[in-house]
């Protein structure tokens, strides 16, 4: 199939990075969790059509023909290919070129947000209409070559605009948007240090089979404080939040999935006056996030996270209108 005259020959979508409010590990077990959309760091896909015969990617990790990407990329391989066949375009030329802000293996759901990125980005240069159910279904299907066993969470929040509440139970899933009316800011903080979220999980297994009662009592109030975050950020009331915050890092340090760096991180944070801290995603590296209660502290608790070790920090406005970074 070749590119018509009708066609969109350039398009371009979008998605953002997610973190993790509060419900880390314990939403493995069907406990709820808040999941935000961190707008400030973006993934761009632009496709542009091609005169040349090919379908070429260009990316931080790979530059070259789609048909070759190696196999730690076959979950964007085969969703592209999958798509194509949808479209009946194998044959079409174009370039494709993905540009992320995200680190990765930060927690931040890089793989998701390239996913969703691409998803719109086809949808739009090949002229399809494009509903969310759709999108996340499609999302789906490079999450799953990727990850194995995917919770949807990430695709959800990665394409939303406003927060996630996400309960994934054998009885019982949610996936749903949520309002927030918080006028508090959020600081997100790179520890520097990769995310060990498969080693994290896995050590949170172990201490089930080892500790059951004392594991489950942490993972049952970790679930309890996400139920009260989502009246927090519903009424205002950052100070309760900021306590629930810091409560919920006390319960993941004892289920040891914390680190020094992020527990240096916290501290600095708690010390410089934020409402509360706390390690975001799977832990033992990767990024905090700390509430303060206007811009002017944000700004003074970014800065002190940079100082303290820190190798990047967002700052984010829970009204997803006003981001900044650092």
């Amino acid at each position: 199939m070749k590119v018509s005259d009708s066609m969109v020959k350039t398009a371009i979508g979008k998605s953002h990075a997610k973190i993790i409010l509060i419900g880390e590990h314990s939403a493995v077990y069907g406990e709820p969790a808040i999941v935000l959309p961190l707008s400030s760091v973006v993934t761009t896909v632009t496709i542009k059509s091609n005169s040349s015969n090919g379908q070429w990617l260009d990316c931080r990790y790979y530059s070259g023909p789609i048909q070759r990407l190696s196999d730690n990329m076959q979950g964007i391989r085969t969703l592209i290919e999958t798509l194509l066949t949808r479209f009946d375009a194998q044959t079409t030329s174009f370039k494709m070129h993905i540009e992320s802000e995200l680190p990765a293996e930060r927690g931040m759901g890089s793989s998701a947000a390239t996913a969703v990125a691409i998803i719109r980005a086809m949808y739009q240069y090949f002229d399809r209409p494009l509903t969310r159910s759709q999108l996340l279904a499609d999302a789906d299907i490079e999450e799953t070559i990727t990850h194995g066993n995917p919770s949807g969470m990430d695709a959800a929040t990665t394409s939303s605009d406003v927060p996630i509440w996400f309960v994934n139970d054998r009885h019982l899933k949610e996936i749903i948007q949520i309002p927030i009316t918080l006028s508090s800011y959020l600081v997100i903080a790179d520890s520097g240090i990769k995310g060990k979220t498969g080693q994290a999980v896995k050590h949170v297994a172990e201490q089930k089979m080892t500790s059951p009662e004392k594991t489950d009592q942490h993972l049952q109030r970790l679930g309890q404080l996400a139920n009260e975050a989502k009246e927090a950020v519903a009424s205002d009331n950052s100070r309760d939040l900021g306590q629930m915050m810091t409560e919920a890092q006390w319960e993941l340090n004892q289920l040891n999935v914390s680190s020094p760096e992020l527990d240096r991180l916290i501290t600095t944070a708690m010390a410089t006056g934020a409402l509360g801290a706390k390690l975001t995603g799977g832990g033992l590296g990767g990024c905090m996030i700390a509430l303060c209660a206007d811009e002017e502290k944000a700004l003074q608790v970014s800065d002190a996270l940079l100082a303290t070790g820190a190798t990047r920090t967002w700052i984010e406005s829970f009204n997803f209108e006003e981001e900044k970074t650092q």
